[in-house]
């Protein structure tokens, strides 16, 4: 007895174990251990809400479907029915007045019907596949939605890690600088406003920095928001901006390939459905056609308690045909609402084409825009450096006054920051030229 109970004692442990192990797990299956920008983007695609909703539309489709095309089996019922006469109904017969029936009577009934032709249950059947395409091109459509989201957010982190790098640099340098003012000033080279301006560039960097952090953790917080990342989990933004910086040419000569666009694919499948619905008003015309069956158990029997002894069966089947004559011209006006509606899709597959041009136009201009103010920038930075080195070797030798170095840091700070946002811009303007283009598809 003592060695059961230890074993489930045992087995009660290691089950406790595992559980624990296999929560600990998944926990650690939902988080990001490096957050590239691939990562954050395929992170967002598999636990964004409004995917997982997108995935969930699609089965309510796929069960829609299922429930219209069972209308195309044998639909079989059971019913039950007992019924006690307190009176008999009552009738002449021969100069006499008789009653006809018995106290209780009661039916066990089994009905079956099959439909031969029936436009509801045809327009589930032909349109099935297209219904299934549209709910995946909605799908899809959201998932490129969502990935151009999380990229730009993703650059919008880089961005402003990359403002807070540079006010680190810039503290860096402004404290080394506040440093060499305060000693010129000490030993008499220099009066007070050298380092005071010193004092006053470091504190101005240090609150840029404060500022930038505030805004950094705001900007986390809506990526993760973005890809649907647990809020009270850390997001460890990796990135390479080597690799960026190669990632910033795409060709410019292009042309838009209306086909490639989720927008268009759904117009497309619209119209499918449009016209299917067309050629469902117009079988309006056409005879619907069923078959029916029945058995039936009956039972007849003045004593309730020998009701169910003896039983009267019968059983039939049949055709059913049914063609309405004349319903006040409404078919005819619904196959003219069903054409209207076909060719209003048309004209939105054309204002689209005319929407996509222009989408693509803005995003091309915008990209070459973006480019050549990051080529610009780039050298800037370099020039910003060099200036800056020359400046800080002149001041120390007495050539240069502060004045000239705090601008000259300034001008460097102010170029790697501008340097940074024309970088993640252009990557940003770079995605919405791919978008334009349909390149991006899930």
């Amino acid at each position: 007895m003592f060695i059961r109970e230890s074993m489930k004692r045992i087995l009660g442990f290691i089950l406790v174990i595992l559980l624990i192990k296999e929560n600990a797990a998944a926990q650690a299956d939902s988080l990001l251990r490096e957050a590239t920008l691939q990562n954050v983007v395929q992170y967002a695609l598999q636990n964004q809400p409004l995917l997982k909703q997108s995935v969930i539309d699609e089965q309510i489709t796929e069960q829609t479907i299922k429930s219209k095309l069972a209308d195309w089996y044998p639909q079989v019922n059971f019913g039950y029915n007992y019924q006690h006469n307190f009176q008999l109904q009552q009738t002449v017969f021969a100069g006499n007045t008789v009653k006809i029936g018995v106290n209780n009577t009661s039916a066990l009934t089994f009905t079956g019907t099959q439909n031969i032709f029936n436009r509801d249950v045809l327009l589930a059947s032909r349109t099935a596949e297209d219904v299934r395409r549209a709910a995946r091109q909605n799908t899809a459509g959201n998932k490129i939605d969502v990935a151009v989201t999380a990229t730009k957010a993703f650059y919008d982190v880089l961005a402003t890690l990359q403002q807070i790098k540079v006010a680190e640099e810039t503290i860096t340098r402004l404290e080394r600088s506040l440093k060499d003012a305060t000693a010129q000033y000490n030993v008499g080279i220099t009066d007070k406003t050298d380092y005071k301006r010193a004092t006053i560039a470091l504190n101005n960097a240090k609150a840029s920095k404060a500022a930038n952090t505030d805004l950094l953790n705001a900007r986390i917080e809506y990526l993760k928001t973005v890809i649907g990342y647990p809020v009270d989990k850390n997001l460890n933004i990796v990135y390479d901006s080597l690799a960026m910086e190669r990632e910033v040419f795409t060709d410019t000569l292009q042309r838009v390939d209306y086909t490639k666009r989720i927008e268009y694919q759904r117009l497309a499948t619209q119209k499918k459905l449009q016209e299917a619905n067309l050629k469902y008003n117009r079988w309006s015309f056409i005879p619907t056609v069923s078959a029916f069956g029945a058995y039936n158990l009956n039972y007849f029997n003045n004593s309730f308690s020998k009701l169910y002894n003896t039983a009267a069966p019968n059983s039939y089947a049949g055709l059913t045909v049914a063609f309405p004559i004349f319903q006040g011209f409404k078919r005819t006006a619904n196959i003219r609402q069903a054409e209207l509606q076909v060719n209003r899709v048309d004209w939105d597959i054309i204002s689209l084409q005319k929407s996509i041009n222009a989408e693509y136009a803005q995003a091309l201009a915008a990209y070459k825009a973006n480019f050549e103010n990051y080529k610009a920038l780039k050298e800037n930075v370099d020039l910003a450096q060099e200036v800056y080195d020359v400046i800080q070797l002149q001041y120390k030798a007495g050539v240069k006054t502060y004045l000239e170095v705090i601008t000259s840091e300034t001008d460097l700070r102010t170029a790697r920051i501008n340097y940074y946002n024309a970088l993640y811009q252009v990557l940003a303007s770079k995605t919405d030229v791919q978008k334009a283009l349909g390149q991006i598809n899930y």
